[in-house]
């Protein structure tokens, strides 16, 4: 048990953050099992499921419970898990057209 006044304080204030670190975790894992859980259901859960899941990577990030580069990573594993299991179909080539030439500026002859 610390003796010095600081370092009590210190103390009650590492508590504090425990506590609201592991809530913010435990959202966290709880919002991931259910996305993982909707990749086979139905899209509209999907979807919602997705959007909570990469809200709350984005609260661990912002509060640096998880690295920057670690959110990102993992925002970007959710989204390509999420368009696969939704079916999402390449879209079809676009039709190319043929480039313009640009037109000539007709030039006025001075008198």
């Amino acid at each position: 048990m610390p003796i010095i006044k600081s370092a009590k304080k210190r103390v009650r204030i590492a508590k504090k953050a425990t506590v609201r670190n592991s809530k913010t975790k435990r959202s966290l894992k709880a919002a991931t099992k259910v996305f993982h859980k909707s990749l086979s259901g139905d899209k509209k859960k999907l979807a919602t499921a997705h959007s909570k899941v990469q809200s709350e990577l984005a609260k661990a990030g912002k509060k640096h419970l998880l690295h920057k580069n670690k959110v990102a990573r993992k925002q970007r594993q959710l989204a390509k898990a999420a368009k696969a299991a939704a079916g999402a179909v390449k879209a079809a080539p676009t039709k190319k057209t043929p480039a313009k030439k640009p037109v000539a500026k007709k030039t006025v002859a001075k008198k």
